[in-house]
Order: structure tokens, then C-alpha cells, then sequence
């Protein structure tokens, strides 16, 4: 089964817990993880201007974008965003209004689904950025995943991650690292995510 791994990250903070989420799927006997990326909408000019932002861009040219066949293929998904003013990314939304043609098909029903997410403050919107992106996944049709305080790093955390799914506290600069626990709980949450996904596959 492949576990769908697709985000947006503009420094590079959400693509490192994606990796993450990948080593957590690749656990999961039976389960194949496929990164991607989504596309960048802001100007090319305005990325080359800040070095930050090239670097976060450089780091990633590697991953291929994401198209509509990883949509259909995929078994699960988990989707990735920076924090934008407490909601999803522009980047990532954009992709997801994309999929009204998979939506009318009901390919996304009964598939499992989750939130990865990015901030650069302890109150900087993980929690409503996660349950906002939340509501066009249940329009799709999927069932929804989390993490539960089963994962021990849940009670233990000073950055990031709740039940709405793993979160990192990046710093105001963007360049803090994902942390010990913040990483237990992306890798947590890749593998719960490719045992349910394989669980719905066989019901």
C-alpha cells in the first residue's frame, strides 16, 4: 500500500518532518511511503531574494511534485503545512481544491488521512491550522487520524505536536530544528497512519 507523504514547506521545517512521517511509514511492513511536494505559488524573484527561503528551496529540488495519479494511488495520506495566519498554507490548499474531479469519484472514501504542521511560536496556530485543514478532508471523503497520548513524547513535548497530528516549533527565524520528541511523534504518526491505512485496505 502506498502512504502518500505530500506537503508544502517554505524553509524546509515541514519537509524535515515529512521525512520523518516517511521513516515512520517505512516501519510498517507492507506499506511504501511516496514524498512529495506541492507547487510554490509565490513569484520565483521573491524566493531568489531571501537566501532563507532558496536554501529551504534548494534543499528540496529533489522531491518531485505531486500529481493526481499519487492522489489516486495512494492507500493513505498525510498532508504537511506551515502555519499561515493559524490556517493551511496557499500552497497546499491550492493543491487540495484541485481534487474535486477524485472527490465526485469517491476515491478518497474510506482511505485514512492526517496533519502535519509548522509554526514559529508555541502559540502559533498548530491547533487551528491542523482542525482547519481538517474540514475539506472530511468533505473528500476520508477518515480522519491523529495521534494518541498512547505516543508518551504527547505528554512530554515543550515543541510541537498534539492529537490533531505531529507540530514543530521552527523559532522566528525558521530555523530551528525538529527536536527529539517532535520527531518521535512525526514518525508515530507515519506509522499509525500506514497501519490503519492497511486495515481499511483488508476490512
Amino acid at each position: 500500500m502506498k502512504v502518500l507523504i505530500v506537503y508544502y514547506s517554505t524553509y524546509g521545517n515541514v519537509f524535515s518532518m515529512a521525512r520523518l512521517v516517511e521513516e515512520g511509514v517505512r516501519e510498517v511492513q507492507g506499506a511504501e511511503p511516496v514524498l512529495r511536494r506541492v507547487p510554490e505559488l509565490m513569484p520565483q524573484s521573491i524566493v531568489d531574494s531571501n537566501p532563507d527561503m532558496k536554501a529551504g528551496r534548494d534543499a528540496q529540488k529533489d522531491v518531485a511534485l505531486v500529481t493526481m495519479d499519487d492522489f489516486k494511488d495512494a492507500g493513505a495520506i498525510a498532508f504537511g503545512t506551515p502555519t499561515r495566519f493559524g490556517n493551511v498554507s496557499a500552497q497546499l490548499k491550492n493543491q487540495i481544491d484541485q481534487l474535486s474531479g477524485l472527490w465526485l469519484q469517491g476515491s478518497f472514501e474510506t482511505k485514512p488521512a492526517g496533519v502535519f504542521v509548522s509554526t514559529g511560536s508555541l502559540h502559533g496556530g498548530q491547533e487551528t491550522t491542523a482542525l482547519t485543514l481538517m474540514a475539506p478532508l472530511l468533505h473528500l471523503g476520508f477518515v480522519l487520524v491523529g495521534v494518541p497520548y498512547s505516543v508518551k513524547e504527547l505528554f512530554t513535548t515543550t515543541g510541537g505536536g498534539s492529537p490533531y497530528g505531529p507540530g514543530h516549533i521552527a523559532g522566528p527565524d525558521g530555523k530551528r530544528a525538529v527536536d527529539a520528541e517532535e520527531a518521535a511523534v512525526c514518525r508515530a504518526f507515519g506509522r499509525r497512519l500506514a497501519e490503519v491505512g492497511l486495515k481499511l485496505q483488508n476490512r
